[in-house]
């Protein structure tokens, strides 16, 4: 997606169809990506914003200017790489909007996977001043700021959603709309018993960490790790709604790259297995290796997997024992030990 992608979003402006911002104006870059290479002319600050962590680590690693929150407002050029989740991609549009000065260009930039054709139709019906430019399998789209934005940022603006009355998310975050299936399962499963540190590594919007705090209560305390700086400001607000009396701390991580320093007596996930719209069940493995590392000796491992992730051999080759807890016709349940 990003790479391709990168190259549309800045062709309009390397083949001369935009004139590059200069030195003296300033360029916010929502969804930024590392990779991109600045057209000719190309000369004003860009501030990057970027809330996965592996992608603003890459982007840090390339030195750019770059936060997992837009801060500012009244840029001159507002730049959009689009992501595969429709409503973020609409919510990015709004933010530009509103962060972009009167008059100030916007330009938006996706693959056909990331549903850049109906986006720009969207967009269109707005009748802003722009045009567009297919290039690189994608197309890049691009209109003025108009002076009156407040009816358009309301209807692209993204709708925070409650879960099951309890949960608050967002479009764009992993199952924003309904409590994970898989998730669902592990939690039926959780100890009522447990007096230890847990932490719940990949943890969304806080789902797991709240319900293990009201199956054990005596829970000395609960650490949430989570790659989506949003999803992890959200369950920053699930856990003081829903877990009110249980110590909790926050940790915005890469767990493929990065290893939290403490160690825990139980470590409760829901490993991811995609990355952008690809399977990719080795993201997983990478995540359940750093989980086996950071538990106490004879510490616990609980995890869902959809059923036919072969998630069993990397349990055996880097616990002391391992087993499953239950299945159903999609997900089974493993634990391990150390």
């Amino acid at each position: 997606m990003s790479r391709d992608s990168l190259k549309t979003l800045f062709y309009p402006f390397d083949s001369g169809v935009i004139d590059p911002p200069g030195e003296s104006e300033r360029v916010l870059f929502l969804g930024a990506e590392a990779g991109y290479r600045l057209p000719q002319g190309f000369e004003a600050s860009i501030s990057a914003v970027q809330p996965l962590r592996p992608l603003y680590r890459a982007l840090e690693a390339a030195r750019a200017d770059v936060a997992p929150e837009i801060t500012g407002e009244d840029y001159d050029v507002t730049l959009i790489l689009c992501g595969k989740h429709k409503g973020e991609n609409e919510d990015r549009i709004a933010e530009a909007l509103k962060r972009t000065r009167e008059g100030g260009l916007i330009v938006v930039a996706g693959g056909k996977e990331d549903g850049i054709q109906s986006l720009k139709k969207r967009i269109a019906k707005f009748e802003w001043d722009g045009d567009h430019l297919p290039k690189y399998h994608g197309v890049a789209f691009w209109f003025t700021r108009p002076e009156d934005v407040t009816d358009a940022v309301q209807k692209l603006a993204k709708v925070p959603v409650r879960v099951d009355g309890l949960f608050e998310a967002s479009p764009g975050m992993f199952s924003h709309d309904r409590i994970d299936a898989g998730s669902e399962l592990l939690a039926s499963r959780l100890p009522n018993d447990f007096h230890g540190h847990a932490a719940d590594f990949g943890a969304g919007w806080g789902y797991l960490a709240a319900k293990l705090a009201e199956a054990s209560p005596g829970t000395k305390g609960v650490d949430l790790f989570e790659a989506d700086h949003e999803a992890l400001e959200a369950a920053r607000v699930n856990m003081m709604a829903n877990a009110p009396r249980m110590p909790a701390r926050f940790y915005w991580f890469d767990l493929t790259s990065e290893e939290p320093r403490d160690k825990y007596d139980l470590i409760v996930m829901n490993p991811p297995f995609h990355e952008g719209h690809a399977a990719e069940p080795s993201l997983g493995v990478a995540i359940i290796k750093t989980a086996l590392k950071a538990l106490k000796q004879g510490g616990k491992l609980m995890m869902v997997a959809n059923r036919g992730l072969p998630y069993e051999q990397v349990l055996a080759e880097n616990s002391k024992e391992y087993g499953e807890t239950c299945r159903n016709a999609r997900f089974k349940v493993l634990w391990a030990k150390r």
